[in-house]
């Protein structure tokens, strides 16, 4: 007689089953991932941002029939300016007038800047561990770099810079992203978690249920023997 075989498909069950067996690990990997990721950001030095705001003009305002013309050519040269402000020349400018024992390049590694769009507005950042050193080092590159445009353009007619924004003192540190790091690291410790509990259910050859067996043999089971405890008089009596 040929037996049925057993029409096993894949559940919820399958996904489930195997993460409460080993509810214990996953927790323990989360734990000691999160624990890791958070014990190595906070060893990290917090890093501030200090941010200005310069405003690229004409030197002398026109008449409003050619302000409409003044506008594109200023804002093409908005973008030249902002090429200008991270150079070596404005670097030195800052820590001469700061007398700062700070090398340029050492300044301008952490310094950026940035067009705001398509407009005459140019977005200055200045990172430092120090929260006090960001603002001065802002503020004093704003000012630089102001008096050096102006230095170029002296008798030309032609375009000023001017400090629209000044730097605020920073209150909380841009990097590390505590928040944003604890979160990566629970994701993390969850995945791998799963993962090696998922990897251990493969790895177990041992059968928990019928469903097991069916899984195996590919043939329905038609009785499951209960657990039962020998008595201990028949033991010694065996």
């Amino acid at each position: 007689m040929e037996l049925p075989q057993a029409d096993y498909s894949f559940s919820l069950r399958d996904v489930v089953l195997p993460v409460w067996r080993r509810l214990w690990m996953v927790v323990g990997v989360v734990l000691i991932v999160f624990g890791a990721t958070m014990g190595f950001t906070l060893t990290q030095t917090p890093i501030y941002q200090s941010d200005i705001k310069l405003l690229v003009g004409p030197e002398k305002s026109g008449t409003p029939e050619n302000l409409g013309s003044e506008v594109p050519g200023l804002q093409a040269l908005t973008q030249t300016m902002t090429s200008a402000v991270d150079t070596d020349r404005v670097a030195r400018g800052v820590v001469r007038e700061l007398n700062t024992s700070m090398t340029p390049s050492r300044l301008l590694s952490n310094l950026s800047a940035e067009q705001d769009g398509a407009t005459q507005l140019i977005d200055v950042s200045y990172q430092d561990s120090d929260p006090g050193r960001a603002q001065r080092v802002a503020n004093t590159v704003g000012k630089v770099f102001s008096r050096e445009v102006s230095k170029v353009n002296a008798g030309a007619n032609g375009a000023v810079v001017t400090v629209w924004d000044s730097a605020a003192l920073p209150k909380a540190p841009v990097s590390p992203n505590i928040p944003l790091i604890g979160l990566v690291g629970l994701v993390v410790g969850l995945m791998l978690g799963v993962a090696l509990a998922f990897l251990l259910e493969h790895l177990d050859d041992r059968w928990r249920s019928p469903e097991d067996v069916e899984r195996v043999a590919g043939v329905p089971t038609f009785g499951v023997i209960p657990p039962f405890k020998v008595p201990k008089n028949k033991v010694k009596a065996g």
